[in-house]
Parts: C-alpha cells; sequence; structure tokens
C-alpha cells in the first residue's frame, strides 16, 4: 500500500468520522431547540393561565364581601385555585429547569428556624389526613445560606408526597440536623406509609413518571420529585431515597450552607432569611382560607380629605376581562383611567393627570417594564408611581423591574385587596411627605424628600428651589415664569410640585416665600416685618401678614416677638 492510498483511506475515515460527528450535533442541535421551543410554549401557556386564575380569583374575592355566608364555598374555590396556581408554578420551574434558565439566590439568615417553619405551614394537610406529623431540628437554630425559594419548594414536594402515600393514624417526621463541620444541613423526611417497590425506585426522580398515584388513588404529575431533585442539585446539594415496599419511604436531602460554596452572582447580600414568613406557595394547604385584607380606606384620612384628593390611577393590562375587573373594583376609592398596552398607557399620560400606574408586565406592543423605563428616564412623567403585575415568579424577574423604577411589584395571581393596599401605602407615604414639606423648613424638606423619595424628585425639588431662590425678590416673578426656567409647561410643573409635595405651583412659591422669610428672621430678629416682606417678593406687607398666618399659624409680628424675646 503506497503512500498516496494511505491518505486517500486516512481522508476517507477522517470525512466519515466528520460526517458522523455533524449528523450527531445536529440531531443534539435539533433536540435542545425542540427542548427550548417546547419550553418556551409551557411557560406562555403558564402565564396565560395565570391571568384567568386571578381573574376568577378575584371575583371570588368579591362574591365573599356581597354574600359572606357562603364563606365555607369560598374556602373551597380558593383552595383549588391557589392548588392549580401552584401547578403551574412548578411547569414553570420545571421548564426553565429543562432550558438550564433556573438561577439560584442565596440569602443569609437562621436555617433551622426558617425550615421548621416552612414545614409547620404543611401541618394542617397531615391534620386534615389524620397523620402524626414531627418536626425535630437539632441544633434549634444555626445561621447559613440558602435559596428560600427553592428550598419552600423540596419541602412542599417531600411532604406533600409523604402526605398522599401514607395511610391515616400513619406517622410523617422531618429530621434536619447538621454534619461535623457545620457547613451542611442533612434534611430527612420519613414515613411509614406503602413505600416504593423496586422496580420503580430507577425512575423515581424522572420528569412524568406517574409512580403509584392510581394505586393510591391520589393525583399527581410526575413532575414534584423531579423539580425537587432538580432544585437540590442547583443548590449543589444531593438527594437519595430510601423505600421498603410497606414498611416506608425516607428521603435524604444535604445542602451546603456556607457562604463560600456558592459564586457571588449566587449570593445576596441584599436580603435576609426571614422565619417568620415562610413562602407562600404553600398557603393552599391551610384547612380555611380567611380574606386577608379589609376594606380599609386610607390612614389619617378624614372623608372630607379623601374626596379633595382623589386619585386617579391608570390600569393598564391588556386582558380586558382582568382590567374591567380591577377597574369596577377599584374605581369605589379611586378616579380610573384604562390602556390595553405600553404604547396607549402613554397616550393617556400625555392626555391626563395621573397619580399612580398600576400596570402588567406581559403585553404586546409595548409592555410594562418598557413602559416603566420611558416614563422614568421623562423628566415630565418620572416622579408617578409603578405598581407593575405579573406571572413572573422569579427573583431576577422582580430585581428587573425594580431596577427600572417600579415602585411595586405585584406576581399573579393576587387578591384586589393586597392590590389595595400596595396602592394605599404609596398614597399614604407621599401624603406623609406632603404634611412634612407644609410643617419644616426648606431645608428639612429638601432632607425630608431625600431620604424618602426617588433620585429624579430630589434632583427636581433641588432645582426648583434653586430657581425661587434665584428670584426671592421678584414679586413678578410668577407660575409661568417659574415653569419657563424649570423647562418643563406649566401642567407639567404643576403634576410634578403636587406629586412631589402636594402643593400647586403658585402655592409652592408662596410656601416658599414665607419660610425664606422665617429664616431671615432668626438670622436677624431686629428686622421690620415689611422689610422682610418685600425682600421675599410681596408687594404689599398686609397680603404678607395674611399669607404668613395661613402658612405658620401666626402673625408675623407675634412671631418675630417670639424670636426677640
Amino acid at each position: 500500500m503506497n503512500l498516496t492510498t494511505v491518505i486517500i483511506l486516512v481522508s476517507v475515515l477522517l470525512i466519515g468520522l466528520f460526517a458522523f460527528i455533524g449528523r450527531s450535533l445536529y440531531r443534539r442541535s435539533v433536540r435542545i431547540r425542540n427542548q427550548l421551543q417546547m419550553s418556551y410554549v409551557f411557560t406562555n401557556i403558564t402565564h396565560e393561565l395565570l391571568t384567568p386564575l386571578t381573574i376568577i380569583d378575584a371575583s371570588v374575592e368579591r362574591l365573599r364581601k356581597k354574600a359572606p355566608d357562603n364563606r365555607h364555598d369560598y374556602d373551597l374555590m380558593e383552595l383549588n385555585i391557589a392548588r392549580v396556581v401552584r401547578l403551574l408554578q412548578q411547569i414553570l420551574e420545571t421548564s426553565k429547569s429543562q432550558a438550564g434558565e433556573l438561577r439560584l439566590r442565596v440569602s443569609h439568615g437562621d436555617v433551622m428556624r426558617y425550615i421548621r417553619e416552612t414545614a409547620l405551614c404543611i401541618e394542617p394537610l397531615m391534620a386534615k389526613k389524620g397523620l402524626e406529623f414531627t418536626i425535630r431540628c437539632k441544633p434549634e437554630s444555626m445561621m447559613g445560606w440558602i435559596d428560600t425559594d427553592k428550598l419552600d419548594k423540596i419541602i412542599f414536594n417531600l411532604l406533600s408526597n409523604a402526605a398522599k402515600y401514607t395511610g391515616k393514624e400513619g406517622k410523617v417526621i422531618v429530621d434536619v440536623a447538621t454534619n461535623s463541620r457545620y457547613d451542611k444541613i442533612i434534611i430527612r423526611v420519613s414515613d411509614n406509609g406503602t413505600g416504593i417497590p423496586h422496580e420503580k425506585m430507577k425512575r423515581l426522580f424522572t420528569r412524568f413518571y406517574d409512580g403509584e398515584y392510581r394505586k393510591n388513588a391520589t393525583f399527581g404529575t410526575g413532575i414534584g420529585l423531579a423539580l425537587a431533585r432538580d432544585l437540590i442539585y442547583l443548590h449543589r446539594g444531593t438527594i437519595q431515597c430510601e423505600s421498603f415496599e410497606g414498611q416506608g419511604t425516607t428521603f435524604i436531602i444535604e445542602l451546603p450552607i456556607k457562604k463560600n460554596a456558592f459564586s457571588s452572582s449566587q449570593i445576596d447580600e441584599s436580603h435576609q432569611i426571614n422565619p417568620e414568613h415562610p413562602h407562600s406557595n404553600i398557603i393552599d394547604l391551610e384547612t380555611n382560607v380567611e380574606s386577608a385584607q379589609e376594606e380599609d380606606t386610607l390612614e389619617d384620612l378624614s372623608q372630607d380629605e379623601a374626596d379633595e384628593n382623589a386619585y386617579t390611577l391608570l390600569i393598564v393590562e391588556d386582558n380586558v376581562e382582568l382590567l374591567m375587573l380591577m377597574k369596577q373594583l377599584l374605581q369605589q376609592h379611586y378616579h380610573i383611567l384604562t390602556a390595553s398596552n405600553g404604547v396607549e398607557a402613554l397616550q393617556v399620560i400625555q392626555a391626563h393627570d395621573i397619580d399612580l400606574i398600576v400596570s402588567d408586565v406581559m403585553m404586546p406592543e409595548m409592555d410594562g417594564n418598557e413602559l416603566t423605563t420611558r416614563i422614568k428616564q421623562n423628566p415630565d412623567y418620572s416622579h408617578l408611581p409603578i405598581i407593575l403585575l405579573t406571572a413572573k415568579t422569579q427573583e431576577e424577574d422582580r430585581n428587573e423591574s425594580l431596577q427600572l423604577g417600579a415602585d411595586d411589584y405585584v406576581t399573579k395571581p393576587f387578591r384586589l385587596g393586597d392590590l389595595q393596599v400596595r396602592i394605599n401605602n404609596i398614597i399614604a407615604n407621599r401624603r406623609r411627605i406632603r404634611r412634612l414639606f407644609l410643617q419644616q423648613s426648606t431645608e428639612e424638606n429638601i432632607e425630608q424628600v431625600k431620604a424618602t423619595a426617588p433620585s429624579a424628585d430630589n434632583e427636581f425639588l433641588e432645582r426648583a428651589i434653586r430657581c425661587l431662590d434665584d428670584h426671592i425678590s421678584d414679586s413678578d416673578y410668577d407660575r409661568d415664569a417659574f415653569a419657563r426656567d424649570m423647562g418643563a409647561s406649566a401642567s407639567t410643573l404643576y403634576n410634578k410640585l403636587r406629586a412631589v409635595t402636594g402643593m400647586n405651583v403658585s402655592g409652592f412659591i408662596r410656601n416658599h416665600r414665607i419660610k425664606t422669610a422665617c429664616r431671615m428672621a432668626q438670622e436677624n430678629p431686629s428686622l421690620r416685618v415689611s422689610d422682610i416682606a418685600y425682600r421675599v417678593g410681596f408687594k404689599d406687607p398686609k397680603y404678607f401678614a395674611t399669607s404668613f398666618k395661613k402658612e405658620m399659624g401666626i402673625q408675623p409680628s407675634e412671631y418675630f416677638e417670639q424670636l426677640r424675646g
């Protein structure tokens, strides 16, 4: 065999090898692409289903208020709504796991207490089935790093499985301990139920494997254990199962809890674990669902104040049914305007005076995040508070929206009472700022706004006060001149001042002149009232005296006497 023949043979072999590798890579890429496409399909379908569930839940809430005698029927409806929501959220997590999009965010806190409180939330289900439920943590308290969202789902899936396969008067035990180096926790979930046949063990964590559901007359999707395993692996842990048919099953999970076990991108320094508030995705296990919110009005407000200062809300939602339902329920408390996407919302904002925006995130033409960005980047509208509604439940989705400037973030499905509380909290905070603004000096006002308001409001207020200081003695300096110097229209200046200070343009100018007069009097009490009146831009000392008493509750002559005496 000569060299040429050898070269030809080697070339043919290499071409064949490359062709084989190419076909394999192509098949793999097609398989991955199909998996990603299915993941997107699952994600989109789940998002679409969460919106009508919100409508159903809100309708049940309304019925509960109108006909409270049917309480147990409402409990049952809300119980099943919550169960469907939990299933949809599991599908979302599963599709993200398949697409490699699951992210870990660990926080620091008392790991043992958190696990105990989370497991205790499942106690009503155990009691309903007549099971003896025991939780043992040794030690009872230990600090560490965990992703509470992922750990909630792990505990829920393992304990709900234990409840399914354990008969009445059976036992379910949660044992939590640490290793000798105190860098891991070991969670053992044990039951004395039916156990798992040996031939089923190999496929135990296979996604969509239906296990023994039919045999045990229970419902299952085959998602829970597979998702729990994925979440444990994401947490850099391990899971094992020991089971004997007819005797029971034990799942053993090991999770690292030291900070150095995680990368910097997985560590969330800004939040602490709160063991008093386990995750709400296990609310459906409560035996009775109570209405979480009452029909509260704004705190510290009389009815006259509420009518005089009625807020105008813009609701932006592409689902017509949910949009109309929110409008119907919220218009009892606010003036309501509506839009079906971000483009329409911007047109409404330009045409009307808006006080607060409630917007869905996922919408056609322009979504809620882009709408938030547009609003917060526009100096004419950057003062508007925004609450975003979304079916996305991941912490990174929430953080993205908050970083864009959203003031609050509500996940679907939500209760209208909860949304109203969020709205009221923002409004009440604005009112507190306004009251303090009227009571404090100019310098105190700026510091107060800096401490409680967005940075754009800080810059706006400081610029407004500089404009007035530059023209403090000019009695002809009015709202039109003020608006020109601020580079805004008269209506825009009015809206921003009302949002930040609660005053109209003329009232803000007058208030600043009076506060400047107080500062001048404090610096030089020997000045006459008329001298100060002219220095702060009042043509008529009598009108100055009237304005001073209106703002300060005392005549300027009495105020000056107090300073001198």
